[in-house]
């Protein structure tokens, strides 16, 4: 089998990366409305990727008013079996410093009325989501940060907030008396959906701040969350170029399997509509 394209998630300030050439920008609509931005088609360190900017073009989606659904559902459609995510977040912990990197490998959800999956509508599934992203893939992220110098944690709670507010220092104190490392506001449904879409997920957390809990550094500012995100672009790019290098083609992998057994509905009980709309995700389970 021969291995999908690599899709590329980007966040706050990470538009544009050196050395991807572009060969197509396609314009997708699908069942759940437009994704973010067209997506780009190109070569990257010599891998197909297909890149999307999370935001929109000059950053003008905020994380509640993010279609999930149809960024990740054009993934699908594109052929694209791994993604990568990047995005910026706030440490909860005195050893998790600005302008390092995290690969985390738990999402606590703190979100609320955000579409985050493709059933209804007459079908019912349930994934596992125990483990919600991919070993395989942190790993190679991992490798990538460290060989790329970057002082990397593997591993870490992400709490996924609503926003666009930053948190209150009491939220901040709470969500550190939980466990929780790192918080940001959108990597929690991008995880999920893939899951959902048998499609490799993991992302590199880049921190700007310690959020607004730590007693000797300055409160979180937007001009403090920019000034460390500009410095933290290079270590990104670094990352995602190290990580294309190097990463192995997988042709089998759990998240790949993600549905088998998870659809609850009969498939005559399922609308004809649902069945349509959804083909792409579930064809496979329910041929005939």
């Amino acid at each position: 089998m021969k291995p999908g394209r690599i899709g590329l998630i980007t966040g706050s300030g990470l538009y544009e990366i050196e050395g991807l050439e572009t060969i197509e920008q396609r314009e997708i609509e699908t069942p759940f409305g437009a994704p973010s931005d067209a997506f780009t088609i190109g070569r990257l360190a010599g891998r197909e990727v297909v890149f999307l900017r999370r935001h929109g073009p000059g950053h003008r989606i905020m994380p509640s008013e993010l279609n999930f659904r149809a960024n990740i559902f054009g993934f699908k459609l594109l052929g694209v079996d791994r993604i990568i995510a990047t995005g910026t977040v706030g440490s909860l912990r005195e050893e998790i410093h600005p302008l390092d990197v995290v690969i985390p490998d738990q999402f606590v959800d703190r979100t609320w009325g955000r579409a985050s999956t493709f059933f209804g509508d007459g079908i019912v599934g349930h994934i596992a989501f125990g483990d919600p992203v991919c070993a395989g893939l942190s790993d190679a992220l991992f490798k990538a940060a460290t060989a790329s110098g970057a002082r990397v944690h593997k591993g870490g709670t992400y709490v996924c907030m609503e926003g666009p507010a930053l948190s209150t220092r009491g939220e901040s104190e709470l969500y550190r008396k939980w466990g929780m490392d790192i918080i940001g506001m959108t990597n929690l449904q991008e995880a999920k959906l893939a899951r959902e879409a048998e499609i490799c997920y993991a992302s590199i957390a880049l921190v700007t701040d310690y959020d607004c809990w730590h007693p000797l550094e300055a409160g979180v500012t937007v001009d403090m969350i920019l000034e460390n995100m500009r410095r933290n672009l290079k270590t990104a790019k670094a990352i995602l170029k190290r990580v294309l290098t190097d990463m192995p083609d997988v042709e089998d992998c759990p998240c790949r399997r993600a549905l088998a057994g998870a659809i609850i509905t009969s498939r005559d009980a399922i609308p004809a509509e649902t069945l349509r709309k959804l083909e792409p995700i579930v064809g496979k389970y329910l041929k005939g």
